[in-house]
């Protein structure tokens, strides 16, 4: 089984991801906070280039799901400088493969369009939004200087998928659930290479809105959402 380190393993998302990669791979849970389930994890930070290089050694894959919004050095150190002592020690230790998220830099600057597939990204001028954005640059450089297969999920939410009829609401933009994001990483982490070594991909689980399209995802990484949950939004006569 693979080896694979997920930094922030406590956040938001990846506490979500990793029962869906369990059966698959030999994870390596690290945070600073403990994990939701009281499952036993290894401190590292960050923030710390020796902790996430000690932390990399005999790794066969990274996938880095840490974040900070709303501190404005905090955000910086582990949005972008994480990101950049991940893409250090994978270099350093020789793995070929990481994992990146981030937000989706496209919604503002395109409201006004459809069917828009993969156009450059614009993070605008929020604190977070930018450093995400740097974070995505250096995990570009990095992968095509030293030839680390880099994919980087980008979306505006996550949670899990309904299980009932939804009224009074419309589908959520540019949002994935829980399975969808479990199917990407599987895919991600077995995929030999990608062109350039780094691709961002749009992840979305909801596609009839035909704002933003999956059109990437499934050529290069054979990504498709494993269920139509359109259909519960759906009026019935």
């Amino acid at each position: 089984m693979k080896k694979i380190l997920v930094l922030g393993a406590s956040g938001m998302v990846a506490p979500n991801v990793t029962p869906g990669l369990e059966p698959y791979y030999h994870l390596h849970l690290t945070d600073v906070q403990p994990r939701p389930s009281g499952k036993p994890i290894m401190t590292v930070d960050v923030t710390s280039y020796e902790q996430v290089f000690q932390a990399a050694h005999g790794m066969d894959a990274i996938m880095n799901f840490t974040v900070v919004r709303s501190d404005p050095v905090q955000s910086f150190n582990v949005n972008t400088k994480g990101a950049y002592h991940v893409m250090k020690a994978a270099a350093e230790h020789g793995i070929k493969k990481v994992i990146h998220t981030g937000p989706q830099l496209v919604r503002t600057g395109y409201a006004h369009d459809f069917d828009i597939q993969d156009p450059p990204l614009m993070p605008g001028t929020g604190y977070y939004a930018l450093t995400k954005f740097l974070s995505m640059e250096i995990c570009k450089i990095y992968a095509r200087e030293y030839g680390i297969q880099t994919i980087c999920f980008l979306f505006n939410g996550l949670g899990a998928k309904p299980t009932e009829p939804v009224t009074k609401q419309d589908l959520p933009p540019f949002t994935v659930v829980w399975e969808d994001l479990q199917h990407a990483c599987r895919l991600a982490l077995e995929i030999e290479c990608v062109p350039d070594n780094f691709q961002s991909f749009n992840l979305l689980s909801y596609l009839s809105q035909g704002k933003f399209g999956i059109d990437k995802a499934r050529r290069i990484l054979g990504f498709e959402p494993l269920e139509r949950l359109e259909d519960l939004f759906r009026r019935t006569p």
